[in-house]
């Protein structure tokens, strides 16, 4: 008798604990992050990593449904992104946010639109990231909406009356924005004096665009591009003794984090972006905290832009009624019909999708001084 009920029991807590092994499966949402955590580009990679940790983890601490993240290398190439998409999908990935850039994005955006797979880039900011892609969505700006802000910009607080321009050719986010740019300048009537390119990231002598922008007599410096080009422009820029404002976007967060960089050489630098770590609000400063003690270090724009980014996923996922169950391709359409009307309070700002996958949000003109980020009134 006694070994009867032992049996009887063993196998009630059995039956038990399979039930509550498979409703914590359904309460457990995946969600592939890929960027490139390693190379020249991981900085932005790392970021997207941290802020989406810090979201996952406030939101697993409701209880309730819970976020697990898959995260995989890209190296910011677009073959490997392909791979890390493949090995987040092979770990149950209900959704993907990522890719962090621009190529990487626009290789794993096409794979996944086929395969019916919802994304949510937090900084691919091309228009080709969307186009033609019901599934893909931005938590950045694009990059012609980046090229118009910024010329309205220069105009509104009068950066200059000269503008020259640096900027990437290889490289389609700079392109995207210079090209808006220079457009909206022909509309407001903002003189460009200097027009020059480089090929490649890891171009390290700038001296030839750098004198094409003196000789011409620019007091501004337009700079789509990313911080990494644009540490070596201001060094090169002062060992020359010229010292024009310098103008970027949001590809420029995150130099003052640079390794080896002399953060005396970014005073005075302007861009434009939606995020400051040094907003002295609630919400920023609650993120800021959680983020430097998870990162050892103060969260740029990209690890904002994922933090949103989670968030809104999770909202999506919640209203959608998506669980651990849903398939990715079951998730992918409820959630493009849930982001038609969604609205997100982010750090980043309201936010609020078009069907095309473009977000509406406010950017802010931030300038360097004393190593933080300062509004520019």
């Amino acid at each position: 008798m006694k070994i009867r009920k032992l049996f009887a029991f063993v196998l009630a807590l059995s039956m038990m604990l399979s039930l509550c092994a498979t409703a914590s499966a359904e309460d457990v949402i995946k969600i592939g992050v890929i960027g490139p955590l390693s190379g020249g580009a991981a900085v932005y990679g790392k970021a997207v990593e941290y802020g989406a940790q810090v979201a996952c983890d406030e939101i697993n601490a409701l209880g309730g449904v819970q976020i697990k993240l898959l995260i995989e290398d890209d190296e910011h190439d677009p073959e490997k992104a392909i791979n890390a998409y493949a090995a987040v999908m092979d770990g149950g990935a209900q959704m993907i946010l990522g890719t962090v850039t621009t190529s990487p994005c626009i290789a794993v955006a096409d794979v996944a639109c086929e395969e019916r797979v919802f994304m949510l880039t937090p900084s691919a900011s091309a228009t080709a990231v969307t186009e033609g892609k019901d599934n893909v969505y931005q938590v950045c700006f694009t990059d012609p909406g980046q090229g118009v802000a910024a010329a309205d910009m220069v105009l509104a607080k009068a950066m200059g009356t000269k503008i020259a321009v640096i900027y990437n050719n290889a490289d389609p986010y700079s392109t995207g924005i210079f090209q808006a740019f220079k457009a909206r300048c022909a509309e407001l009537n903002l003189e460009i004096v200097a027009e020059t390119t480089f090929a490649s990231d890891d171009n390290h002598d700038f001296s030839v665009q750098i004198a094409e922008c003196k000789d011409a007599g620019a007091d501004l410096v337009f700079l789509p591009i990313y911080y990494t080009p644009a540490s070596l422009i201001l060094k090169q820029a002062k060992d020359v003794d010229y010292n024009p404002v310098f103008f970027g976007c949001d590809g420029m967060d995150g130099i003052l984090a640079l390794e080896g960089f002399d953060t005396t050489l970014a005073e005075g630098l302007m861009l434009l972006t939606p995020f400051a770590a040094s907003s002295q609000d609630e919400k920023t400063q609650s993120f800021v905290q959680k983020y430097v003690a998870l990162a050892g270090e103060e969260p740029n724009q990209f690890a904002a832009d994922a933090y949103d980014g989670i968030y809104a996923l999770y909202t999506a996922a919640l209203n959608a009624g998506i669980n651990g169950d849903t398939s990715a391709a079951d998730a992918c359409e409820l959630l493009i019909a849930q982001f038609q009307n969604l609205q997100v309070d982010g750090l980043t700002g309201q936010l609020a999708w078009a069907s095309t996958g473009e977000v509406t949000k406010v950017p802010t003109v931030y300038i360097i001084k004393d190593g933080i980020y300062a509004v520019v009134e």
